[in-house]
């Protein structure tokens, strides 16, 4: 459903949000460790949540990833997917048609429309957050 990229992109604003409410930076190798990817695909990662200002990046000694904890309350998985997928998951054909809609419908486009529309409001009611609260509680995990 997710690219890779926005799957470790998921995780690792995650795993940020939970160091920066530690007062916590962290560097790129510990969140490619933290979240089980390569650091080469996680920095690239990184530079994407950056340029889209839902992370920040501060180099030197005492650099590191971080959020603003004024924007923690605000960052939804929504940001996120939008962020390194686009909006795709929202428009595309679920069988990856390039033209598909209830003039011309796939053989899924009925059963997979619902299913679209319940997923971005998922998204976008699903707070970084609170998945980050569900981490600390023990009650998911960012890796096997």
């Amino acid at each position: 459903m997710f690219s890779k990229a926005c799957e470790y992109g998921i995780k690792a604003s995650v795993y940020i949000i939970d160091s920066s409410l530690k007062n916590q930076k962290v560097s790129m190798k510990e969140v490619a460790k933290a979240i089980d990817s390569p650091e080469a695909y996680t920095s690239k990662i990184l530079q994407q949540l950056s340029r889209n200002n839902i992370i920040q990046s501060e180099k030197g000694p005492t650099g590191g990833f971080s959020i603003d904890k004024d924007k923690i309350e605000q960052i939804n998985l929504s940001t996120i997917v939008s962020a390194i997928d686009g909006d795709s998951i929202y428009n595309d054909c679920g069988l990856g048609f390039h033209h598909c809609d209830g003039g011309k419908p796939c053989v899924i486009h009925n059963q997979y429309k619902p299913i679209r529309v319940e997923l971005k409001t998922m998204l976008e009611n699903t707070l970084i957050v609170d998945l980050s609260e569900d981490i600390e509680k023990g009650l998911s995990f960012l890796k096997p």
